[in-house]
């Protein structure tokens, strides 16, 4: 019932030796925001059966295509290309994932490289947290009922890295790993948001599980609010 236990990699000696963050003014940073829609009839979400664990209760729906009033959830906004030699520090301070109703809270979660992440299990069921990535390390850990959350990083950039259940096959969600601290998630309303960015010329990317990637350009000037919206076709 259990399956594989085996642990998170530790974390990586080389990000010790990583060149400190370059100071950005402050005064000079401006925000990209905007919101993402789905050119299309919005889909109806379909229903998850969870009934062969009672422990799984109350009801659940799918979260690969989260579409409200043609507003389009989990998108991963972050910018690709422009950043060129700047260089930033990871927050110390862990992003948590929970499985809390025998899903994990949230879908799509976004870190910098070298961040602590942290899994909570809040059900009364036993998970099995297996990370399946391309470019970092796999492993999978049991996480029993009641448990000390645990933590783990991840040291190379990755976008749409699928984490599953081995318990629960229905159970997914997506971390996506960056180098920097400019990215967002579109919530319900389709809206994202990204902060402090110095002026220059970017390229954002636009990410979605089954929509897949858009990507667009733009120039941001000193202080500028930039306004930037996108829409995925079905």
């Amino acid at each position: 019932m259990f399956g594989c236990t085996s642990k998170p990699a530790p974390p990586s000696a080389a990000r010790q030796s990583s060149p400190p963050a370059t100071a950005i003014d402050p005064a000079t940073t401006g925000s990209i925001s905007g919101t993402v829609t789905f050119a299309g009839e919005s889909p109806k979400a379909a229903p998850i059966d969870m009934s062969y664990d009672p422990d799984c209760k109350g009801k659940a729906f799918s979260e690969s295509l989260v579409v409200n009033k043609g507003a389009l959830a989990n998108v991963f906004v972050y910018v690709k290309n422009g950043l060129g030699d700047l260089t930033f520090s990871a927050p110390q301070s862990p992003a948590v994932i929970n499985q809390s109703g025998c899903q994990y809270r949230p879908h799509v979660l976004g870190v910098m490289a070298g961040q602590p992440v942290e899994f909570k299990n809040d059900d009364s069921t036993t998970h099995n947290v297996h990370v399946m990535p391309k470019v970092n390390t796999e492993w999978n850990r049991s996480e029993m009922p009641g448990a000390q959350p645990f933590q783990t990083t991840f040291d190379n950039p990755e976008i749409m890295m699928p984490v599953h259940c081995n318990q629960h096959p229905w159970m997914n969600m997506y971390v996506n790993v960056v180098k920097s601290p400019f990215f967002a998630v579109t919530d319900a309303a389709g809206n994202f948001q990204i902060k402090g960015l110095p002026p220059g010329k970017y390229t954002l990317a636009f990410v979605h599980e089954k929509l897949g990637e858009q990507d667009r350009d733009v120039v941001l000037q000193a202080k500028e609010i930039k306004k930037l919206d996108l829409s995925f076709q079905p």
